[in-house]
């Protein structure tokens, strides 16, 4: 997923993630930051995607940022992209 949205011309690194979903479980979100003087919206990125890969791989959520939140050896901290997804977003887990 992140392989075929990192082809996409406007953006420079992606982190896909779940986030919680009352329904479903979990859905797709994408982290997005683009390139320098670019600019994309959501619609244009869904467009991207469909008919390319599977409609439920598609990202439900878009949030476009300048930076991801690492660890000091610089890995992807996911774990708190979802926490801070789910908090902005509302969601909470299905019980």
């Amino acid at each position: 997923m992140e392989e075929f949205l990192h082809q996409h011309q406007t953006i420079k690194e992606v982190q896909v993630i779940g986030v919680p979903d009352q329904k479903y479980g979990e859905e797709v979100m994408a982290w997005i930051i683009l390139k320098d003087g670019v600019q994309v919206s959501e619609d244009e990125l869904k467009a991207y995607c469909k008919g390319q890969i599977a409609t439920y791989k598609i990202p439900k959520y878009w949030k476009f940022v300048s930076e991801f939140p690492t660890t000091v050896t610089g890995k992807v901290r996911k774990v708190e992209m979802r926490d801070i997804s789910a908090k902005e977003l509302g969601l909470t887990q299905r019980k």
